[in-house]
Formats: structure tokens, sequence, C-alpha cells
């Protein structure tokens, strides 16, 4: 095909006229006419500004032109017999190119994300997102999920899954786009970004996950609530019950004062089993510091002596107590790893060893507070007499009231036997008398509300309120929000310096039930009637954001109970919880399934998701889907044996293949550090009768996640897998010749791309975007035994690829793209 007639095909098969590419190529609309009609051949910078602008391969164009691309000349330059024997092998009769081509769908029936998607900006769009995921979509934090994907990304994945191909997702991004005649299915629905996004471009949608709190989370999120009512219900929480829970966090000052208190800060205790001295199990004796100490290098220390709260420059190896003018170390404590030193015997410990044998769970002991003074300052000072007596009148008065909190044992698992090996066998041991007093009198009211609705709805804002009000938070210090929640690092950590913050709270605290309220619940319903997606740009060299509004539908609908219900009645939202190995969704009703199925060995969201149940059905009682103990399920995908993981998966498939259209898409979001993870993806989309037609990578969940950050090599990659049925194509029976060869040239080339914006990628980004390249060809194979024979054989090579492209990288900075935020 000449360059003129491959340059119109490209062209229309974009949607762009030819007026409108001779804009954004800013050339003369009759020059780049004659060069489509074959009157003149175009430059070498013209080649490349059409590939820059029309995203396609720079090497094809140049080849069309009648050039060879500079790399080629290099390349035969260099190893001119191996490049031609490369060429000759490229061309041979064992790479028939029909064999390509009838594994691809009708072009009528082909979609947007098919054919390219804008990795680079939805990328960078979505990075900023993630730095304020509470702020800039309001909607799926109103509770704790794990491992949330990001908004920005599933509203340009799902309009480039609705839309035909050839147009331009980027640009429909920023249009008012809707798809009324499209249902959209998510299987492993979490914590309802697919669904949130697919109301807002105007599609149906139908959710299922199998955890109970999943659903509940999400069914609060998209029920029909006005924010007048929503104000009105708590307000009146907060006139029964604000006082009487704020009266638990007051203490007294030197000049008899009556102050609240934000934070009272605990340190674990175990006893000595030599001398039998009580030992704190401090690391450091510095307990506050600000977010940024080399800035900010004011911190609080305790003193060993005597308990005085001392001021100190963090970086300070020695200090001297302003009270019994004991020195010390402030950043050295009894504890160093697992093991501590008792200071009195100097006999060294085993931490966990030491509560196992003891039979009950770890000892607590207040030592320091933060208090708000009239004027609004914050001050540390040492617990007094006061305090002490409080939480005695505390203990008292929870001791008084019949089934106070749940008591639900904890089961073990591969997340729980972390905190079971700490000597904790109960829920409702994670808490401190005091948390459990005053969780019992907001538990109590909230049971008191009459629409069930807003039971529900105050009931999530409650088991959200949780995870900041427990003895597993800690303090994240002075310049940010100052708890750290007890899932920061996705785990059950037993946090051997806890932080007991104000439950109801004030205007000043972080993580209560009235800052969650205004910070989280206001928030999502403002959202959810005024939706607005981010557009970046920037101001004096940084990049910001501006929220556009009018882009989107609202949200908030009546909810289906069944498929019938959904169907019959033609509403817009289906929700249900269960396996997803079987529904009632019937067969060929499903334009799109879009989701993020769970990883086979991280965290396991049922163990972890147990906390907040436990307390969900003490408020709600035991009916519908609180009916079972635990959310639990011997059908959770969700799996540490990878080959159990890629069955269960595989029925999920199953039976999104079952109710997906004939022409339908499977696209879902997926990365994996391990080549188990891989296979297991791999093999139950065989076993489920899908192949990959197209992968993109794309920017994953949060920046601020705390195992991101601690990660030498961090994933900040998913890719995002198209995937259609096997029945229309003809699938390949025999491997591609040099696979990993291609898949590493297409790698390099999208490194490449994201290098040219700015961004160096981690080793795993990278192997996670090569491996993504094998899988799309691989998955045309007929056989899984065959595929996981190749990727095994071949570990070794991906490794080495990885290494060499990951060396290679040629970040290109330009000044005015600089992020403030930091990189991805």
């Amino acid at each position: 095909m000449s360059f003129g007639a491959y340059l119109r095909k490209i062209r229309k098969r974009k949607g762009v006229s030819l007026k409108s590419l001779a804009k954004r190529l800013d050339v003369n609309f009759a020059y780049l006419s004659r060069i489509e009609n074959e009157k003149v051949p175009p430059s070498v910078a013209l080649v490349k500004k059409l590939a820059r602008v029309l995203r396609w391969d720079t090497d094809e164009l140049t080849l069309l032109a009648g050039r060879v691309p500079p790399a080629w000349l290099a390349a035969i330059e260099k190893k001119p017999a191996e490049t031609i024997k490369r060429l000759r092998r490229a061309f041979s009769p064992e790479k028939v190119a029909e064999e390509l081509a009838s594994y691809t769908a009708p072009t009528e029936f082909r979609k947007a994300i098919e054919d390219s998607f804008p990795f680079e900006e939805i990328s960078e769009i979505a990075e900023h997102e993630s730095w304020r995921k509470e702020i800039y979509r309001p909607i799926y934090h109103v509770h704790k999920w794990w491992a949330q994907r990001l908004g920005t990304v599933f509203r340009a994945l799902i309009i480039g899954a609705c839309t035909p191909e050839g147009n331009n997702i980027l640009n429909l991004f920023y249009k008012p786009v809707r798809y009324p005649g499209f249902v959209i299915y998510d299987p492993f629905m979490g914590s309802g970004t697919t669904l949130g996004e697919a109301l807002k471009l105007g599609c149906r949608v139908i959710g299922r996950d199998i955890n109970p709190v999943s659903f509940f989370m999400v069914r609060n999120s998209l029920e029909n609530y006005s924010l007048e009512e929503v104000q009105t219900t708590f307000s009146a929480i907060e006139v029964d019950v604000a006082d009487k829970i704020k009266a638990f966090y007051k203490t007294r000052l030197q000049n008899d004062s009556i102050v609240d208190v934000l934070y009272y800060f605990w340190v674990k205790t175990t006893t000595c089993p030599e001398c039998e001295h009580v030992v704190d199990l401090f690391s450091s004796r510095v307990f506050a510091q600000h977010a940024y100490p080399t800035q900010f290098p004011k911190a609080k220390s305790l003193c060993p002596n005597c308990g005085e709260v001392n001021t100190i420059n963090f970086q300070d190896l020695t200090a001297c107590c302003s009270k019994c003018y004991f020195q010390y170390n402030p950043h050295v404590g009894p504890t160093r790893g697992s093991k501590a030193a008792c200071p009195n015997c100097n006999h060294e410990l085993s931490i966990a060893k030491t509560y196992q044998l003891s039979g009950r769970p770890p000892t607590h002991r207040m030592y320091a507070k933060m208090v708000l003074l009239p004027n609004g300052v914050k001050e540390y000072v040492p617990i007094n007499d006061f305090d002490i007596k409080l939480f005695e009148r505390v203990r008292k008065e929870l001791k008084d009231y019949k089934n106070p909190y749940p008591i639900v044992a904890i089961k073990p698992g591969y997340n729980t036997d972390q905190v079971i090996n700490y000597g904790y066998t109960h829920w409702h041991q994670m808490f401190n008398d005091r948390q459990l007093l005053c969780l019992h009198i907001l538990a109590e009211r909230i049971k008191k509300i009459s629409d069930e609705r807003l039971r529900g709805l105050f009931t999530c804002l409650f088991s959200g309120c949780l995870e900041f009000n427990n003895m597993f938070c800690s303090f994240k210090g002075e310049g940010t929000g100052a708890v750290r929640h007890m899932f920061s690092h996705h785990i059950l950590k037993p946090e051997r310096v806890p932080l007991e913050a104000n439950i109801w709270g004030t205007p000043k605290s972080s993580g209560a039930f009235s800052t969650l309220y205004a910070g989280r619940l206001t928030r999502a319903v403002q959202y959810r009637e005024k939706p607005f997606e981010l557009e970046l740009s920037q101001r004096n060299g940084r990049i910001v954001s501006k929220k556009i509004f009018g882009l989107s539908q609202t949200i908030g609908t009546r909810i289906a109970r069944t498929y019938n219900e959904f169907a019959t009645k033609n509403l817009d939202t289906y929700l249900s919880c269960g396996s997803s190995c079987k529904t009632d969704i019937a067969d060929n009703s499903v334009d799109v399934v879009v989701t993020d199925p769970p990883f086979f060995d991280n965290v396991h969201y049922s163990q972890l998701a147990d906390f907040f149940y436990v307390w969900q059905r003490y408020i709600l009682g035991t009916k519908e889907v609180f009916r079972c103990e635990t959310t639990r399920s011997d059908r959770e995908v969700q799996q540490t044996d990878p080959e159990k993981f890629a069955t269960n998966l595989a029925y999920v498939y199953k039976d999104c293949h079952r109710v997906l259209k004939k022409w339908g898409l499977l696209v879902f979001t997926y990365h994996h550090s391990r080549q188990e993870g891989w296979i297991s993806v791999l093999k139950a989309l065989n076993q489920a009768g899908f192949y990959i037609e197209a992968s993109h990578p794309v920017k994953s969940e949060m920046s601020v996640a705390v195992p991101k950050q601690q990660a030498k090599e961090p994933i900040n990659l998913d890719i995002i897998f198209v995937c259609r049925k096997q029945e229309p194509i003809t699938p390949f029976h025999k491997l591609q010749p040099d696979l990993i060869e291609e898949a590493k040239e297409k790698t390099q080339t999208t490194v490449e791309m994201f290098n040219q914006r700015g961004r160096r990628l981690s080793r795993n980004d990278i192997r996670v975007i090569l491996m993504a390249k094998i899988l799309t060809p691989l998955s045309r194979l007929q056989s899984a035994l065959v595929m996981e024979k190749f990727l095994r054989a071949n570990e070794v090579s991906v490794d080495a690829v990885s290494e060499e492209i990951f060396k290679g990288q040629k970040v290109f900075v330009k000044r005015q793209r600089q992020y403030q935020l930091g990189l991805f």
C-alpha cells in the first residue's frame, strides 16, 4: 500500500478530517492533500509529526514513505548479517499475516480501547487524583477498601470500551458523553469504582462481590439520599451523644482549666520473665515529630527516668530532661526488632513469644497526650492523675452495660495469624475500654435511626471510623493528618506505640466521627450531585488541577435487589452479594465486563474485612448479607495457592463469558511481581474461553500507600487487558517466532514514551509492561500447558530483558513538566 493511501486509511480509522489533521500538524491543507494523493512525497519531519499526532508507529510510516528508519540503519551497519536474517525470517511462510488478521473482530464491533489508549496522559491525571483520592473521588472512600483503583483510569477505559474504534479517548474524556444503551458489569466491585464511573457516563450497571463489607459500602455509596436529610440525621446524633462522648476526652491542666484532649499516646508493655519488671516497648523515646523533620526539626521525646515530655531537635543523639536533668539518647529504646532488653536486669526477651506464653493480649500504658488549648494551640503534656482516674471511671461505666460490643473470635489465617501470635483472640481486644465505651454509645444511637437507608449510611460512617480509632493506629506527626490508620500497611500490624484519638472529635481532630462526616460523607454526597473531572494545567512551573463540572450525570438511584427487577423495571443499578462464579444475570445481556480482580498471594480482604463486619452486624443485625459470622468463603478468588486462584478466577470469568454479548469485551486491570501471578491469570482466561486482544499500561493505585513507599522496586503501573471471546475467531495453534524479542521492542517503545514525559520506571514496572506484551500474543494459543511451559522456560530471559531496558532508560525532563507532587 502506498504512503498516501495508508495515511488516508489511518486518518479515517481515527475519525480525523484532512483539515483538522493539517491544523494539528501546523501544515498547509493543500500540501497535506497533495501528499495523500501521492503528488508529493512527505518530508522526514512530517512523517515524525504524523506518527506523533496519529499515535502511529514511526518506523512503519517511515518505511512506507520510502525511507529506512535511523534505528534500522544503525542495526544494519552494526550487524548486517543478523539483521537481514531476521528480516527474512519475518517474511517467511512460517509467520502468516492472515493468522493475525483472523484473530481480529470485524471492524464494526471493534472499540477504541482495542486500537489505542492514552496511557501517558491518563496516568498523569490519575497520579494527581491519587494524592488526594478522598477529595477528588470521595464517593469511593466513605469506607475502607483495599487496593482501590483510580476513577480517572476507569472513566477512560469505560469510554474506550463503549466507543467505536477510531475515536480519541482523551478527547472524549472531557466531553459529556453518554452510553445509555450499555450494561456494564463488575464481578469484583470492591469499592465500586467501576460502577460509579459507568453511572456517570449514563450506563446501566451491575455490581457483585463475594464480600459483604464491599457490598455494604457500595450500596451506601450509590443509594439515593439528599444532602439535607443526611445533615438532619447527623445533627440529631450530635445533639444526643456528642457531649457525652467528648466528656471522656477531657483533662485538667496545672492551672486547673479543663481542656479537650485530641490524642492519647500509649505504649505496649510486657513483663520480663526473669525479674518481672514491666518493660515499655519503645524502640525510640521520640514519640512525636514533624512529617518533614529536616525542615522542621523540633520533636517531642519522653524522659525514660521521670516521664517528662521534652522538646528536642530530631537530629540530637543526646537529650537532657527539663525536669529531672537525666541525660539519655532519645532515639534508643528497650526494643530492637522482634526482641526487647529489660532495662532492670538486661534480660533479652522475644516480644511475641512473651505474649504467647502469657495467654493474654498485650497490655498498654498511657504516657502522654496532645491537648487543645482555648486559644487553638496544640500542646504535648504528660499523663496526670486526672487522666488515670478518668480512665478508671470509663472502665467502671463500661461494665455496667450488657453486651456493649461484639465479642467475636479471630479466626486463624494468612493475615490474622500475626495478631494471634501477639495474643489477640477476639476483635474487640484491638480497642481500649474508652474506645469500646464511646463506640457503644455511638452504635446504640445509630440503631435508633428509623429510616433504613440512613441507618445503613451512618453505620457505614461508624464502620469507617473504626479504622482510625483502635489500638493499632499510630501517630503520623505534625504537618499531616495526625492518625495513621490501622491498615496503612495493608495488614494487621500490632502497633507498639499506638495512638488513641478523640472518637467524636473537634475541628482540629483527625479520624474522628465528626470530621469523617464532614470530610468523607458530606463530600461524597455533594460529589454525587455534582461530579467533576480533573484537568491538569501549569501554573508558575507547577502542575495544578482544575475541577471540570458538567461532564457527568448525577449518581444516586434506586438499587434493584434481583436481576429480574433490574431488567423488567429498567433500573440503573443492580447490586448483589455472593460468589460471581454463578449469577442470576441473563445470558448475552452485558456489553462490557470491567473489573479489577484480586491477586493470588496478596492481602486477603475477607480476613481484614471481618474487623469491620463484626461491628456492622452488631448495629444492623444478622439478616440478609449479615447472616454469616465471617466474610470468609471457600469460593473466594483470592488464594495463596496459584492453582486454586486460577481455578476460582476461571469460574468467575466463565460466568462473565456467559453473560457477555457475542462481541462484548472483558476489560480488567492487573499487575504482579511473580511469574505465578501471570501464569494463573493466563490459564484462567484460557479456561474461560477468552483471549487478550490488546493491553495498555496505566497508573496503578494510590501513590501514598505505605507499602508502595517502602518498596525498593515498587509497581506503580497496572496493565489494562482487553479480552474477547474465542468463539468468533480462529486461535493460533503454534507459538510465534521471536515472541520475546518482539515483546522487548514493544516494551522499549512504551518505556520510552513514559521517559519522554519525564518518568523513570522501576524494574518491576518494566517487567509488568514486558509481561503484558508477552501475554497478549501468547493468549492466542489453544493450550494453556504450552503457555505455562513457555513462560517458565523464559523467566530468566524476561528478567534479563527487563534489566536491560531498565538500565537503558533515558529520561527526558522538561522544566515546565516537572511535578511538585512527585513521580508515580
